[in-house]
């Protein structure tokens, strides 16, 4: 099994949402996050002051799958929410050791 941990665009969270649940993934956890990379942050303007945003809004989408899934939800994760700017984000993939889904005790595959 492995563990998805993606950052998108908050925009591009639905769909990303839909392309995955259109190839069988069944859950997967969001949390709205702040971060920066390559970009830094960047810099607005608010009734004609300009401030500095060091912290860029972010979803940070947690998934798990068995390991023949994780090619594909990876491929589509990046093809759905790249915009082919800064700041579309990084996909990390971990090993996961184990699952357990608590109402009915199934555990590793059974229980994504």
């Amino acid at each position: 099994m492995k563990l998805i941990i993606a950052t998108i665009k908050p925009f591009k969270l639905d769909e990303v949402r839909e392309a995955l649940t259109n190839m069988g993934v069944r859950g997967m956890m969001v949390t709205e996050i702040k971060g920066f990379g390559a970009q830094s942050g960047h810099t607005e303007i608010y009734r004609g002051a300009e401030y500095a945003v060091n912290f860029v809004p972010k979803i940070k989408l947690e998934i798990a799958v068995t390991a023949n899934m994780a090619d594909q939800v990876i491929e589509t994760i990046a093809g759905t929410a790249r915009t082919g700017k800064i700041g579309d984000g990084k996909i990390f993939v971990l090993d996961l050791q184990q699952s357990m889904r608590v109402r009915t005790g199934e555990t590793d595959a059974e229980a994504l």
